[in-house]
């Protein structure tokens, strides 16, 4: 079964809104078995929506609108639905009910223009708005199946998943089998790299299917298939999750969508490890993913941020003749790089103590240039380890993956000394 979601509001096309609905929605059906093929966005016109509604009618069977049911005149799609129908509108007693009761509850003289949002198509079934006001309503409709949710989505998901998906489930589900999917998460490749060693299973690929999507540093591929049940898609997806393992063991750290500092920070936690930070062109992002994660008291020690050469000096005991004259290797060196993480993890009395040191942009430093970033590893009784990178991007493209690399650096420790089964659905 397919589906179009149509997300309407001339905001969301000036870019004045993210259109975070499409996303959540396109998640759910996915679960429910139903694929969504096509998203579309219109502002608030009705000959450009219905035409919309024509289009998606010879596409999809399932078309879903977010957005222009609330009381404005620009608020349309309750009323353009209905005319590419053939249908009328009515108000509903029971969702007008709903709204006057939120104005007389509030003292507040309730405007006439707030009755649209109770208007429903004839023969629809009303899906009441438990946190705002428009009503929504699901129809069935020559073979095809509408459904018209509000906006904001604190309104729309609710009704979404309390209203819509058993509507979905007894008028136009009753054939499908759900999709079931698994989250693989890899770190330290790119996502190029990554589909180049797959390309021989994404190729072939027809049941479990094999998608991989990238963010900043990470990436995620996602596996599907069809099954009657969890267990018979479970199988299916092992032995595919199996087969991508084997190809990628040092990349891929979790199957389930876990970030990589989630997975460190449980991992040292439950094996009483611990660790500290230096940072300088990262200036605290290392130690921000670190403690943003619940349970980190517990393995994460403390750190400095030494943006300047004299923080270097005073605080981490970097040698002067590292850091200035003319042999200097600079303060952007694999030899300042070592002596961070040397000395954080000596200062702080942690297992590990990691470093960053770089060249951030937008201009260049110490006559070396951007994207040019020195990552360390010291570990109690093991010999320091430094990493070079030369990342490209905007300033904070390199600052943030220079920190998802030192991560990735230490989960590779933490994976050669782990002897223990991994952490219950977080590691592999």
């Amino acid at each position: 079964m397919k589906a179009e979601i149509i997300a309407v509001g001339t905001e969301l096309l000036l870019g004045q809104i993210v259109n975070s609905n499409a996303q959540f929605i396109s998640v759910e059906l996915a679960a429910l078995g139903i694929d969504v093929y096509f998203q579309t966005v219109v502002g608030d016109n009705s000959t450009r929506l219905q035409q919309a509604i024509e289009i998606a009618k010879s596409r999809a069977d399932v078309i879903i609108f977010t957005g222009g049911i609330g009381p404005t005149e620009d608020d349309l799609t309750k009323e353009a639905l209905a005319a590419a129908l053939g249908r009328n509108v009515h108000t509903d007693r029971l969702a007008m009910d709903h709204v006057q009761r939120f104005f007389d509850e509030r003292g507040i003289v309730m405007t006439e223009n707030n009755r649209k949002q109770a208007l429903v198509i004839d023969g629809t079934t009303p899906l009441p708005n438990e946190i705002g006001l428009a009503v929504g309503i699901a129809l069935a409709h020559e073979d095809k199946f509408y459904i018209v949710l509000p906006g904001p989505p604190r309104e729309m998901k609710p009704m979404f998943t309390d209203k819509v998906k058993p509507w979905l489930l007894q008028h136009a589900l009753t054939d499908e089998m759900p999709i079931y999917s698994k989250m693989l998460k890899f770190a330290g490749i790119g996502e190029s790299l990554l589909e180049d060693k797959l390309i021989d299973l994404i190729r072939n690929q027809t049941d479990p299917t094999i998608a991989p999507y990238a963010k900043e540093g990470e990436v995620t591929v996602r596996i599907s298939t069809k099954a009657p049940t969890e267990n018979e898609a479970m199988q299916k997806l092992d032995v595919l999750e199996a087969q991508i393992k084997e190809i990628l063991p040092e990349h891929m750290y979790a199957n389930i969508d876990v970030p990589l500092e989630k997975l460190i920070v449980d991992w040292m936690a439950d094996a009483g490890l611990t660790v500290s930070a230096a940072e300088s062109c990262t200036g605290g992002m290392l130690m921000e993913s670190i403690t943003s994660i619940p349970g980190s008291a517990s393995m994460f020690m403390g750190g400095i941020v030494c943006y300047s050469n004299e923080m270097k000096r005073k605080l981490l005991n970097v040698p002067e003749a590292l850091l200035e004259g003319k042999d200097a290797p600079g303060a952007v060196s694999a030899e300042v790089a070592e002596v961070l993480a040397e000395q954080v993890r000596m200062i702080t009395d942690s297992d590990f103590g990691l470093s960053v040191t770089g060249v951030a942009g937008p201009g260049y430093s110490e006559r070396k240039p951007v994207g040019l970033v020195y990552i360390g590893i010291a570990e109690r009784d093991r010999a320091t380890e430094v990493f070079v990178l030369n990342l490209k991007g905007t300033r904070e493209n390199i600052r943030l993956r220079s920190v998802k690399s030192i991560l990735y650096r230490l989960w590779r420790r933490l994976e050669e000394r782990r002897v223990d089964t991994p952490l219950s659905g977080s590691g592999l």
